[in-house]
Protein backbone atom coordinates (compact mmCIF):
# COMPACT_ATOMS: atom_id res chain seq x y z
CA UNK A 1 0.00 0.00 0.00
CA UNK A 2 2.00 3.50 -0.79
CA UNK A 3 1.73 6.21 0.96
CA UNK A 4 3.61 7.45 4.26
CA UNK A 5 2.56 5.74 7.80
CA UNK A 6 1.48 7.93 10.37
CA UNK A 7 -0.70 10.24 7.78
CA UNK A 8 -3.33 10.20 5.14
CA UNK A 9 -3.42 9.94 1.61
CA UNK A 10 -6.43 10.32 -0.87
CA UNK A 11 -7.30 9.09 -4.49
CA UNK A 12 -10.08 8.71 -6.52
CA UNK A 13 -12.34 5.68 -6.53
CA UNK A 14 -14.41 3.50 -8.44
CA UNK A 15 -18.21 4.38 -8.23
CA UNK A 16 -20.20 3.11 -10.97
CA UNK A 17 -22.05 5.38 -13.20
CA UNK A 18 -25.35 6.92 -11.89
CA UNK A 19 -24.66 5.33 -8.06
CA UNK A 20 -24.98 7.66 -5.51
CA UNK A 21 -21.52 8.96 -4.65
CA UNK A 22 -19.99 7.64 -1.30
CA UNK A 23 -16.78 8.02 0.33
CA UNK A 24 -14.50 5.48 1.94
CA UNK A 25 -12.27 6.02 5.15
CA UNK A 26 -10.04 3.03 5.09
CA UNK A 27 -7.78 2.65 8.19
CA UNK A 28 -4.53 0.90 8.68
CA UNK A 29 -2.23 0.43 11.56
CA UNK A 30 -0.40 -2.30 8.93
CA UNK A 31 -2.39 -5.36 9.64
CA UNK A 32 -1.49 -8.70 7.49
CA UNK A 33 -5.14 -8.21 5.86
CA UNK A 34 -4.62 -4.51 4.69
CA UNK A 35 -3.91 -4.87 0.93
CA UNK A 36 -6.64 -7.64 0.25
CA UNK A 37 -8.98 -5.62 2.27
CA UNK A 38 -8.71 -2.48 0.84
CA UNK A 39 -9.01 -4.07 -2.58
CA UNK A 40 -12.11 -5.92 -1.47
CA UNK A 41 -13.42 -2.34 0.06
CA UNK A 42 -12.86 -0.84 -3.15
CA UNK A 43 -14.29 -3.62 -5.64
CA UNK A 44 -17.72 -3.94 -3.23
CA UNK A 45 -18.26 -0.29 -1.95
CA UNK A 46 -17.62 1.74 -5.65
CA UNK A 47 -16.14 4.82 -3.59
CA UNK A 48 -16.29 8.21 -5.21
CA UNK A 49 -13.18 9.17 -2.96
CA UNK A 50 -11.12 6.96 -0.80
CA UNK A 51 -9.33 8.15 2.07
CA UNK A 52 -6.13 6.02 3.63
CA UNK A 53 -5.28 6.53 7.24
CA UNK A 54 -1.52 5.17 7.63
CA UNK A 55 -0.30 4.06 10.49
CA UNK A 56 -1.96 7.13 12.57
CA UNK A 57 -1.42 6.26 16.39
CA UNK A 58 -3.38 6.53 19.18
CA UNK A 59 -6.38 5.57 17.57
CA UNK A 60 -8.00 9.01 19.31
CA UNK A 61 -5.95 10.66 17.09
CA UNK A 62 -6.96 8.93 13.68
CA UNK A 63 -10.35 9.44 14.95
CA UNK A 64 -9.56 13.44 15.27
CA UNK A 65 -8.02 13.28 11.58
CA UNK A 66 -11.01 11.29 9.71
CA UNK A 67 -13.13 13.91 11.52
CA UNK A 68 -11.01 16.93 9.86
CA UNK A 69 -11.96 15.20 5.90
CA UNK A 70 -13.96 16.84 3.05
CA UNK A 71 -16.80 14.90 2.49
CA UNK A 72 -18.83 17.72 1.28
CA UNK A 73 -19.79 16.16 -2.19
CA UNK A 74 -21.52 13.31 -0.60
CA UNK A 75 -24.32 12.50 2.00
CA UNK A 76 -22.23 9.12 3.34
CA UNK A 77 -19.28 7.48 4.47
CA UNK A 78 -18.06 4.34 4.51
CA UNK A 79 -15.53 4.01 7.88
CA UNK A 80 -13.65 0.60 7.99
CA UNK A 81 -10.85 -1.03 9.27
CA UNK A 82 -8.15 -2.87 7.53
CA UNK A 83 -8.59 -6.23 9.63
CA UNK A 84 -12.17 -6.37 8.13
CA UNK A 85 -12.47 -8.41 4.78
CA UNK A 86 -15.86 -6.94 2.68
CA UNK A 87 -17.15 -10.52 0.16
CA UNK A 88 -21.00 -8.94 -0.56
CA UNK A 89 -21.75 -6.05 -2.95
CA UNK A 90 -22.73 -3.18 -0.89
CA UNK A 91 -23.67 -0.90 -3.51
CA UNK A 92 -27.71 -2.01 -3.45
CA UNK A 93 -27.66 -0.95 0.12
CA UNK A 94 -25.59 2.19 -0.33
CA UNK A 95 -27.34 3.52 -3.07
CA UNK A 96 -30.67 3.32 -0.97
CA UNK A 97 -29.94 3.78 2.68
CA UNK A 98 -30.86 7.20 4.44
CA UNK A 99 -30.69 6.38 7.96
CA UNK A 100 -28.30 8.45 9.71
CA UNK A 101 -25.69 5.73 11.31
CA UNK A 102 -25.48 2.32 10.34
CA UNK A 103 -23.14 -0.53 12.38
CA UNK A 104 -22.06 -3.50 10.11
CA UNK A 105 -22.72 -6.95 11.25
CA UNK A 106 -19.57 -9.43 10.30
CA UNK A 107 -18.34 -12.60 11.73
CA UNK A 108 -15.19 -11.92 13.99
CA UNK A 109 -13.09 -14.53 14.77
CA UNK A 110 -13.27 -14.33 18.38
CA UNK A 111 -16.51 -13.14 19.35
CA UNK A 112 -19.01 -14.67 15.88
CA UNK A 113 -21.71 -12.32 14.83
CA UNK A 114 -20.79 -8.87 16.11
CA UNK A 115 -21.04 -5.17 15.33
CA UNK A 116 -18.01 -3.48 14.39
CA UNK A 117 -15.53 -2.63 12.17
CA UNK A 118 -17.37 -1.17 9.39
CA UNK A 119 -19.78 1.52 9.68
CA UNK A 120 -22.25 4.24 7.33
CA UNK A 121 -22.43 7.46 8.53
CA UNK A 122 -24.35 10.41 7.07
CA UNK A 123 -21.98 13.70 6.89
CA UNK A 124 -24.30 15.62 9.63
CA UNK A 125 -23.48 13.26 11.49
CA UNK A 126 -19.60 13.36 11.24
CA UNK A 127 -20.13 17.45 11.49
CA UNK A 128 -22.18 16.86 14.88
CA UNK A 129 -19.10 13.87 15.80
CA UNK A 130 -16.77 16.94 15.52
CA UNK A 131 -18.13 19.36 17.43
CA UNK A 132 -18.54 17.63 20.43
CA UNK A 133 -16.80 18.57 23.53
CA UNK A 134 -15.82 16.20 25.95
CA UNK A 135 -14.15 16.96 29.45
CA UNK A 136 -10.68 15.72 30.52
CA UNK A 137 -10.11 12.79 31.55
CA UNK A 138 -12.75 10.95 30.23
CA UNK A 139 -12.42 7.28 30.39
CA UNK A 140 -15.05 6.04 27.70
CA UNK A 141 -12.89 8.20 24.93
CA UNK A 142 -9.95 6.40 26.01
CA UNK A 143 -11.07 3.72 25.68
CA UNK A 144 -13.43 4.00 22.80
CA UNK A 145 -13.15 7.66 20.83
CA UNK A 146 -14.68 7.05 17.93
CA UNK A 147 -17.99 5.43 19.91
CA UNK A 148 -18.19 8.10 22.58
CA UNK A 149 -17.81 11.00 20.16
CA UNK A 150 -20.78 9.27 17.89
CA UNK A 151 -23.19 8.45 20.83
CA UNK A 152 -22.92 12.10 21.32
CA UNK A 153 -23.51 13.17 18.46
CA UNK A 154 -26.40 11.06 17.44
CA UNK A 155 -27.66 11.85 20.88
CA UNK A 156 -27.40 15.71 19.65
CA UNK A 157 -29.21 15.10 16.32
CA UNK A 158 -32.00 13.14 18.16
CA UNK A 159 -30.90 9.97 15.90
CA UNK A 160 -31.20 6.60 16.06
CA UNK A 161 -28.15 3.85 15.44
CA UNK A 162 -29.58 0.87 13.16
CA UNK A 163 -27.40 -2.26 12.36
CA UNK A 164 -26.98 -4.24 9.53
CA UNK A 165 -25.62 -7.65 8.41
CA UNK A 166 -22.91 -8.11 5.38
CA UNK A 167 -20.72 -10.67 4.33
CA UNK A 168 -17.84 -9.43 5.96
CA UNK A 169 -14.76 -11.15 7.83
CA UNK A 170 -13.56 -9.79 10.79
CA UNK A 171 -10.16 -10.24 12.64
CA UNK A 172 -9.33 -13.12 10.94
CA UNK A 173 -5.88 -13.89 9.68
CA UNK A 174 -4.32 -11.09 11.80
CA UNK A 175 -0.93 -11.25 13.04
CA UNK A 176 -0.44 -12.50 16.58
CA UNK A 177 0.83 -9.59 17.79
CA UNK A 178 -2.37 -6.77 16.43
CA UNK A 179 -4.12 -10.11 18.14
CA UNK A 180 -2.75 -9.39 20.89
CA UNK A 181 -2.80 -5.58 21.32
CA UNK A 182 -6.65 -6.26 20.32
CA UNK A 183 -7.65 -8.70 23.40
CA UNK A 184 -5.16 -6.10 25.70
CA UNK A 185 -7.45 -3.49 24.95
CA UNK A 186 -10.72 -5.75 24.72
CA UNK A 187 -10.25 -6.52 28.24
CA UNK A 188 -9.82 -2.99 29.38
CA UNK A 189 -13.16 -2.36 27.20
CA UNK A 190 -14.92 -5.22 29.31
CA UNK A 191 -14.79 -3.87 32.82
CA UNK A 192 -19.10 -3.39 32.67
CA UNK A 193 -21.09 -6.07 34.29
CA UNK A 194 -22.66 -6.98 30.57
CA UNK A 195 -19.37 -6.52 29.22
CA UNK A 196 -17.50 -8.90 31.46
CA UNK A 197 -20.10 -11.58 30.78
CA UNK A 198 -19.85 -10.77 26.73
CA UNK A 199 -15.94 -11.64 26.79
CA UNK A 200 -16.43 -14.46 29.14
CA UNK A 201 -19.42 -16.18 26.93
CA UNK A 202 -17.07 -15.59 24.09
CA UNK A 203 -13.90 -17.06 25.47
CA UNK A 204 -15.52 -19.77 26.71
CA UNK A 205 -16.23 -21.19 22.91
CA UNK A 206 -12.60 -20.60 22.06
CA UNK A 207 -10.04 -23.49 21.23
CA UNK A 208 -6.58 -24.81 21.29
CA UNK A 209 -5.45 -22.57 18.17
CA UNK A 210 -2.38 -20.20 18.55
CA UNK A 211 -4.83 -17.27 17.58
CA UNK A 212 -6.93 -17.94 21.23
CA UNK A 213 -4.35 -18.80 22.86
CA UNK A 214 -2.63 -15.16 21.88
CA UNK A 215 -5.80 -13.76 23.13
CA UNK A 216 -6.21 -15.01 26.51
CA UNK A 217 -2.33 -14.19 27.18
CA UNK A 218 -3.28 -10.31 26.09
CA UNK A 219 -6.14 -10.68 28.57
CA UNK A 220 -4.47 -11.54 31.60
CA UNK A 221 -1.38 -9.18 30.64
CA UNK A 222 -4.02 -6.45 30.88
CA UNK A 223 -5.56 -7.71 34.17
CA UNK A 224 -2.11 -8.38 35.66
CA UNK A 225 -1.08 -4.79 34.74
CA UNK A 226 -4.14 -2.56 35.00
CA UNK A 227 -5.96 -2.76 37.83
CA UNK A 228 -9.87 -2.52 38.29
CA UNK A 229 -10.56 0.56 38.61
CA UNK A 230 -8.06 2.37 37.29
CA UNK A 231 -8.61 6.13 36.45
CA UNK A 232 -8.11 7.25 32.70
CA UNK A 233 -4.52 8.45 33.37
CA UNK A 234 -3.36 5.25 34.07
CA UNK A 235 -5.65 3.17 31.32
CA UNK A 236 -4.22 5.76 28.70
CA UNK A 237 -0.09 5.25 29.78
CA UNK A 238 -0.93 1.29 29.18
CA UNK A 239 -3.09 1.96 25.98
CA UNK A 240 -0.51 3.66 24.64
CA UNK A 241 2.61 0.69 25.04
CA UNK A 242 0.60 -1.84 24.20
CA UNK A 243 2.05 -2.58 20.83
CA UNK A 244 5.21 -2.60 22.76
CA UNK A 245 3.83 -4.99 24.78
CA UNK A 246 2.57 -7.22 22.26
CA UNK A 247 5.61 -7.86 20.26
CA UNK A 248 7.85 -8.57 23.45
CA UNK A 249 4.86 -11.02 24.54
CA UNK A 250 4.60 -12.47 21.30
CA UNK A 251 7.85 -13.48 21.48
CA UNK A 252 8.37 -14.93 24.87
CA UNK A 253 5.53 -17.18 23.86
CA UNK A 254 7.95 -18.12 20.90
CA UNK A 255 5.92 -17.42 17.70
CA UNK A 256 7.92 -17.01 14.65
CA UNK A 257 6.54 -15.43 11.19
CA UNK A 258 3.36 -15.90 9.97
CA UNK A 259 3.68 -17.37 5.86
CA UNK A 260 2.08 -14.85 3.71
CA UNK A 261 -1.57 -14.48 3.31
CA UNK A 262 -3.19 -16.03 0.28
CA UNK A 263 -6.22 -15.18 -1.50
CA UNK A 264 -7.32 -18.94 -1.77
CA UNK A 265 -7.19 -19.75 1.78
CA UNK A 266 -9.55 -16.44 2.58
CA UNK A 267 -11.98 -17.27 0.07
CA UNK A 268 -12.12 -20.51 1.56
CA UNK A 269 -12.69 -19.50 5.10
CA UNK A 270 -15.07 -16.98 3.53
CA UNK A 271 -17.43 -19.39 1.26
CA UNK A 272 -17.43 -21.80 5.14
CA UNK A 273 -18.38 -18.98 7.75
CA UNK A 274 -20.54 -16.64 5.41
CA UNK A 275 -22.99 -18.93 4.00
CA UNK A 276 -26.17 -17.61 4.57
CA UNK A 277 -29.81 -19.25 5.56
CA UNK A 278 -32.85 -18.15 4.81
CA UNK A 279 -34.75 -16.45 6.98
CA UNK A 280 -38.50 -15.46 7.44
CA UNK A 281 -39.06 -11.46 8.54
CA UNK A 282 -40.08 -10.40 12.18
CA UNK A 283 -41.65 -7.38 13.12
CA UNK A 284 -41.46 -6.27 16.86
CA UNK A 285 -45.28 -4.84 17.46
CA UNK A 286 -45.22 -3.95 20.64
CA UNK A 287 -45.59 -0.17 21.99
CA UNK A 288 -42.96 2.18 23.30
CA UNK A 289 -40.92 1.67 26.74
CA UNK A 290 -42.01 -2.72 26.38
CA UNK A 291 -38.42 -3.68 25.29
CA UNK A 292 -38.26 -3.09 21.59
CA UNK A 293 -34.90 -1.70 21.46
CA UNK A 294 -34.16 -5.00 23.55
CA UNK A 295 -35.76 -7.29 21.20
CA UNK A 296 -34.01 -5.79 18.14
CA UNK A 297 -30.70 -6.31 19.70
CA UNK A 298 -31.20 -9.63 20.87
CA UNK A 299 -32.78 -10.55 17.19
CA UNK A 300 -29.33 -8.70 15.82
CA UNK A 301 -28.00 -11.67 17.90
CA UNK A 302 -29.87 -14.08 16.41
CA UNK A 303 -28.56 -13.29 12.92
CA UNK A 304 -31.93 -11.00 12.07
CA UNK A 305 -31.36 -7.27 10.83
CA UNK A 306 -34.09 -5.27 12.59
CA UNK A 307 -34.66 -1.59 12.18
CA UNK A 308 -35.83 0.00 15.40
CA UNK A 309 -37.90 3.33 14.88
CA UNK A 310 -36.83 4.16 11.12
CA UNK A 311 -36.13 7.52 10.38
CA UNK A 312 -35.38 7.46 7.22
CA UNK A 313 -37.67 9.59 4.78
CA UNK A 314 -39.09 6.29 2.74
CA UNK A 315 -39.82 4.93 6.29
CA UNK A 316 -41.28 8.46 7.18
CA UNK A 317 -43.40 8.32 4.27
CA UNK A 318 -44.69 4.87 5.03
CA UNK A 319 -45.52 5.63 8.14
CA UNK A 320 -47.84 8.25 6.97
CA UNK A 321 -49.28 6.32 4.86
CA UNK A 322 -50.31 3.36 7.15
CA UNK A 323 -49.76 0.75 4.17
CA UNK A 324 -47.01 -1.03 5.62
CA UNK A 325 -44.77 -0.36 2.60
CA UNK A 326 -40.99 0.00 4.07
CA UNK A 327 -38.72 -0.15 1.36
CA UNK A 328 -35.95 -0.65 3.47
CA UNK A 329 -37.20 -4.01 4.09
CA UNK A 330 -36.11 -4.87 0.66
CA UNK A 331 -32.84 -4.74 2.91
CA UNK A 332 -33.40 -5.95 6.39
CA UNK A 333 -35.33 -8.31 8.07
CA UNK A 334 -37.91 -6.40 9.75
CA UNK A 335 -38.98 -3.57 11.90
CA UNK A 336 -39.37 -2.78 15.65
CA UNK A 337 -41.01 0.14 17.11
CA UNK A 338 -44.79 2.10 16.59
CA UNK A 339 -43.78 2.03 13.13
CA UNK A 340 -44.80 -1.53 12.69
CA UNK A 341 -46.83 -1.78 15.96
CA UNK A 342 -49.23 0.94 13.86
CA UNK A 343 -49.29 -1.10 10.56
CA UNK A 344 -48.88 -4.83 11.82
CA UNK A 345 -51.71 -6.07 9.56
CA UNK A 346 -50.39 -4.47 6.51
CA UNK A 347 -47.27 -5.83 7.23
CA UNK A 348 -48.71 -9.32 7.80
CA UNK A 349 -50.39 -8.70 4.44
CA UNK A 350 -46.88 -8.07 2.57
CA UNK A 351 -44.88 -10.92 4.13
CA UNK A 352 -46.88 -14.31 4.68
CA UNK A 353 -44.90 -16.21 7.07
CA UNK A 354 -43.84 -13.25 8.99
CA UNK A 355 -42.77 -13.59 12.87
CA UNK A 356 -44.65 -11.06 15.00
CA UNK A 357 -43.16 -10.31 18.25
CA UNK A 358 -45.58 -8.41 20.95
CA UNK A 359 -43.17 -6.95 23.81
CA UNK A 360 -45.23 -5.88 26.70
CA UNK A 361 -44.16 -4.85 30.50
CA UNK A 362 -46.60 -4.24 33.88
CA UNK A 363 -48.92 -1.82 33.13
CA UNK A 364 -47.84 0.04 36.33
CA UNK A 365 -44.44 -0.14 35.55
CA UNK A 366 -44.91 1.10 31.68
CA UNK A 367 -47.40 4.25 33.23
CA UNK A 368 -44.33 5.07 34.61
CA UNK A 369 -41.79 4.43 32.07
CA UNK A 370 -43.81 6.57 29.95
CA UNK A 371 -43.80 9.27 32.13
CA UNK A 372 -40.49 9.32 32.78
CA UNK A 373 -39.62 9.50 28.97
CA UNK A 374 -42.07 12.17 28.50
CA UNK A 375 -40.45 13.79 30.91
CA UNK A 376 -37.29 13.70 29.09
CA UNK A 377 -36.09 17.03 27.07
CA UNK A 378 -35.26 14.75 23.67
CA UNK A 379 -37.76 15.66 21.72
CA UNK A 380 -37.24 13.53 18.51
CA UNK A 381 -34.89 13.72 15.31
CA UNK A 382 -32.95 17.15 14.77
CA UNK A 383 -31.22 16.27 11.12
CA UNK A 384 -32.61 16.83 7.88
CA UNK A 385 -35.95 15.23 7.59
CA UNK A 386 -36.77 16.56 11.60
CA UNK A 387 -40.42 17.91 10.11
CA UNK A 388 -41.45 14.90 8.44
CA UNK A 389 -40.22 13.28 11.69
CA UNK A 390 -42.19 15.30 13.67
CA UNK A 391 -45.46 14.60 11.41
CA UNK A 392 -44.82 10.84 11.33
CA UNK A 393 -44.83 11.05 15.09
CA UNK A 394 -47.26 12.76 16.04
CA UNK A 395 -49.33 10.80 13.53
CA UNK A 396 -48.15 7.30 15.45
CA UNK A 397 -49.19 8.89 18.94
CA UNK A 398 -52.61 10.26 17.99
CA UNK A 399 -53.08 6.16 16.65
CA UNK A 400 -51.57 4.91 19.07
CA UNK A 401 -52.09 6.60 22.38
CA UNK A 402 -54.95 8.65 21.57
CA UNK A 403 -53.57 12.20 21.79
CA UNK A 404 -49.91 13.41 21.17
CA UNK A 405 -49.96 14.33 25.20
CA UNK A 406 -49.58 11.14 27.05
CA UNK A 407 -52.75 10.57 29.69
CA UNK A 408 -52.07 7.32 31.68
CA UNK A 409 -55.53 6.42 31.59
CA UNK A 410 -55.99 6.61 27.82
CA UNK A 411 -52.93 4.84 26.73
CA UNK A 412 -53.36 1.88 28.91
CA UNK A 413 -56.76 1.47 27.44
CA UNK A 414 -55.13 1.80 23.95
CA UNK A 415 -52.27 -0.35 25.35
CA UNK A 416 -55.26 -3.37 25.86
CA UNK A 417 -56.71 -2.53 23.03
CA UNK A 418 -53.50 -2.99 20.74
CA UNK A 419 -53.25 -6.48 22.07
CA UNK A 420 -56.67 -7.43 22.07
CA UNK A 421 -56.08 -6.54 18.23
CA UNK A 422 -52.98 -8.46 18.01
CA UNK A 423 -54.12 -11.98 19.55
CA UNK A 424 -57.55 -11.05 17.78
CA UNK A 425 -55.73 -10.87 14.04
CA UNK A 426 -53.36 -13.52 15.09
CA UNK A 427 -56.17 -15.66 16.60
CA UNK A 428 -55.45 -19.69 15.08
CA UNK A 429 -51.90 -18.80 13.91
CA UNK A 430 -49.71 -19.60 17.14
CA UNK A 431 -46.64 -19.76 15.40
CA UNK A 432 -46.97 -16.04 13.59
CA UNK A 433 -47.34 -14.26 17.03
CA UNK A 434 -45.33 -14.19 20.36
CA UNK A 435 -46.26 -11.66 23.28
CA UNK A 436 -43.32 -11.71 25.25
CA UNK A 437 -42.38 -9.25 28.06
CA UNK A 438 -38.01 -9.11 28.10
CA UNK A 439 -38.57 -7.83 31.86
CA UNK A 440 -38.66 -10.83 33.24
CA UNK A 441 -35.29 -12.51 33.36
CA UNK A 442 -33.65 -13.88 29.59
CA UNK A 443 -36.09 -14.37 27.37
CA UNK A 444 -33.25 -16.37 24.75
CA UNK A 445 -35.28 -19.76 24.55
CA UNK A 446 -38.50 -18.57 24.35
CA UNK A 447 -37.79 -15.94 21.18
CA UNK A 448 -34.94 -18.23 19.62
CA UNK A 449 -37.18 -21.08 19.41
CA UNK A 450 -39.91 -18.69 17.75
CA UNK A 451 -37.78 -17.60 15.07
CA UNK A 452 -36.03 -21.20 14.29
CA UNK A 453 -32.74 -20.17 16.18
CA UNK A 454 -30.30 -22.07 18.63
CA UNK A 455 -30.52 -20.06 22.01
CA UNK A 456 -26.74 -18.38 21.86
CA UNK A 457 -24.51 -18.15 24.79
CA UNK A 458 -24.48 -14.06 24.96
CA UNK A 459 -26.08 -12.25 27.72
CA UNK A 460 -29.99 -11.06 27.19
CA UNK A 461 -29.28 -7.26 25.64
CA UNK A 462 -30.96 -5.09 27.77
CA UNK A 463 -31.25 -1.55 26.04
CA UNK A 464 -32.68 1.17 28.18
CA UNK A 465 -32.16 4.50 27.58
CA UNK A 466 -28.31 5.51 28.62
CA UNK A 467 -25.99 8.54 28.49
CA UNK A 468 -23.51 8.55 25.41
CA UNK A 469 -21.23 8.18 28.01
CA UNK A 470 -22.57 4.66 29.36
CA UNK A 471 -23.73 3.56 25.54
CA UNK A 472 -19.99 3.93 24.66
CA UNK A 473 -19.01 1.78 27.64
CA UNK A 474 -21.42 -1.15 26.26
CA UNK A 475 -19.92 -1.02 22.40
CA UNK A 476 -18.56 -4.41 21.11
CA UNK A 477 -16.55 -2.10 18.18
CA UNK A 478 -12.99 -1.24 17.73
Amino acid sequence: MKGASGGIHAFAGTAPRGARPVDLVFRTVGERTSELALRLAIEHIGPRQVHVIDGVRPFSLAVERMLALDHEAVSHVVHMDADCLIFEDLRPFLDDNELPYVDCFVHDRFRGRIHCGVHVTRTDVLGAMARVKLPEGDLAYVLRPESRLRNAALAELGAEKQFKGFAILHDHFQRWSDVFAKYALRELRSRSAFQRQRLESAMAGWGAEIDHDVARHAIEHARRSVPAGADARVVQAYVTQIPQFAALEVARMGLGTQPPLTRSEVDEAAARLLARQAKPKVFGVGLPRTGGRTLAAALHVLGFDVVHAPSDPASLDAILRGDGDFSLLHHYDGIAGLAAAASFEALDQRYPGAKFVGTVRDEDAWVRSCLAHEADTETGERGPDAARAARALAHLRMEMFGGLAFDPACAVARSRAHRARLERHFQGRPGDLLVLDVTRGEAWATLAGFVGCASPAAPWPHKGRFSAQELAAMEPDD
